[in-house]
């Protein structure tokens, strides 16, 4: 029986549903009418949400399958890679998502600064040194909360993916009213003088896009073992998305509606804001901005609190060293938290430097994310194809083998989708991050690689001597 201290600290149905819209509503629907206008038009929109639609609902599949199948592997999505491909594989499951939370965090940040210099013209685009100072007082004192607790965190979060919602749907309702049909048909080629007639080429140029959004699909999954109810995680996990999957494909197309692609590739973050004004006047810039911080302060809490658990239960079994599985006396964990922020902290630093701080946290964020994925879609597929669990269900092998195989192959075609330039940062990020995993297995005095896992990380190490070769001569830059 739970202790009253661990039980008071569970989550219910709801709370876990929160957590996985909470961890996907955040900067990137707010940012979306921009990032397509400046691609694609309503054709190549909705093929890419199809796409990826179609891709993550596989992927969520798989996530309540495995939650079904494997109720022992509650400890986060890198759980499902290390029991179906070692420890290594494992390992850069659990960094890759780590790193992409971080990532997360520090587009979250950029976007509320940038939100602010829509008024405040000292926090400029988000990345000046103000704009700096300020997001890492916000970092810093959302760490002195999650410190308190995980239960009181996520009741937080709670409240404020209700509180993002509200905004979401009067834009939806307000861009309903507004909606020209004759603006949405000049658009829907997508066809103009930015010359991206091509429509896999405008498709491609969104689906880096698309993986950001859905990022958080797994929040249910990293906090399975706080759920009340086991069977909650799945449930949790295809509610959450449905609910952002339509969200998002209306504000998108709506969008179109509205104003003209070139129109809406210019708009300054976040773009619902300019969309918004350009339908109701000054003060509808003003509400899409309130609704637009509260929706990305909530979210931030919800990838701040991603990113430390993956971390510590990452700790707890194993694949990251010990020191990382302390926790308070709330039982918040606290080493993994003090890294995570860190490393935030340093990514805020190098913000001030990149040309387009914010799409660029948000592309690696969809990079580093796809790797997990990727991992967690082949081991249902592995799961299904060799038969182990389903002895009492034999009939369920077949559908579930190829929603994770439809799953593996999104998660490949979005790597390629993204480019070399991204697999090459990542790598970059991926091997210095192989240190915490050196120290884990020198703690356990386990053996450092197979012969794969060696393969692996040397291939790892190449990519990533390219990219940063690449960095220093400026043929790829950031």
């Amino acid at each position: 029986m739970a202790a009253p201290q661990e039980q008071d600290q569970k989550l219910s149905l709801g709370a876990l549903i929160a957590l996985v819209v909470g961890s996907m509503i955040g900067s990137g629907i707010f940012a979306v009418p921009s990032a397509f206008g400046s691609s694609t038009g309503g054709l190549g929109a909705l093929i890419a949400w199809t796409i990826a639609g179609a891709g993550m609902l596989m992927l969520a599949f798989v996530f309540q399958a495995l939650a079904r199948r494997r109720p022992d592997l509650d400890t986060g999505i890198y759980a499902y890679a290390r029991a179906g491909f070692g420890s290594y594989p494992g390992f850069c499951a659990a960094a890759g998502y780590w790193i992409g939370c971080c990532l997360a965090d520090v587009a979250c940040l950029v976007l509320i600064k940038a939100t602010l210099g829509l008024f405040f013209p000292i926090f400029g685009d988000g990345t000046t040194a103000a704009a700096v100072i300020g997001a890492s007082v916000i970092l810093w004192g959302t760490h002195v909360l999650i410190l308190r607790g995980i239960k009181e965190a996520a009741t937080i979060n709670t409240i404020a993916t209700i509180a993002k919602i509200v905004p979401l749907v009067v834009f939806i309702v307000v861009a309903i009213a507004g909606f020209n049909a004759e603006i949405f048909a000049l658009n829907f080629r997508g066809v103009d003088a930015q010359g991206q007639s091509s429509l896999g080429t405008q498709v491609r140029s969104t689906m880096l896009v698309t993986v950001f959004v859905f990022v958080g699909i797994e929040g249910a999954i990293v906090y399975s073992r706080y759920a009340r109810r086991r069977q909650d995680v799945g449930v949790a996990t295809l509610f959450g998305f449905l609910g952002v999957l339509s969200l998002l494909v209306l504000v998108t197309m709506l969008s179109y509606g509205i104003l003209l692609r070139p129109d809406l590739a210019a708009l300054p973050p976040p773009a619902l804001a300019g969309i918004m004004a350009s339908i109701v006047g000054p003060w509808g810039k003003v509400f899409i901005s309130i609704g637009l911080l509260i929706s990305i302060l909530g979210n931030y809490l919800s990838w701040s609190l991603l990113a430390a658990e993956v971390l510590h239960s990452a700790a707890k079994d194993g694949t990251m060293p010990k020191f990382l599985a302390r926790e308070n006396a709330r039982g918040a964990p606290v080493a993994a938290l003090w890294l995570s922020n860190i490393v935030i902290q340093s990514f805020l630093v190098v913000t001030v430097f990149a040309e387009y701080a914010f799409t660029m946290a948000l592309k690696m964020t969809g990079s580093m994310t796809l790797v997990p994925y990727l991992l967690v879609a082949a081991y249902g597929f592995k799961l299904a194809w060799s038969g182990e669990t389903y002895e009492a269900e034999p009939h369920e092998r077949r559908r579930d083998s190829r929603r994770s195989a439809v799953a593996s192959v999104y998660a490949l075609v979005m790597l390629w989708a993204g480019g070399l330039k991204f697999l090459a940062l990542s790598a970059i990020l991926y091997v210095p991050a192989t240190a915490l995993y050196v120290l884990a297995r020198r703690e356990q005095g386990a053996r450092l690689f197979t012969s794969i896992e060696l393969f692996i990380f040397l291939a790892l190490l190449v990519v990533a001597t390219g990219g940063l070769l690449a960095l220093l001569s400026g043929a790829i830059s950031i």
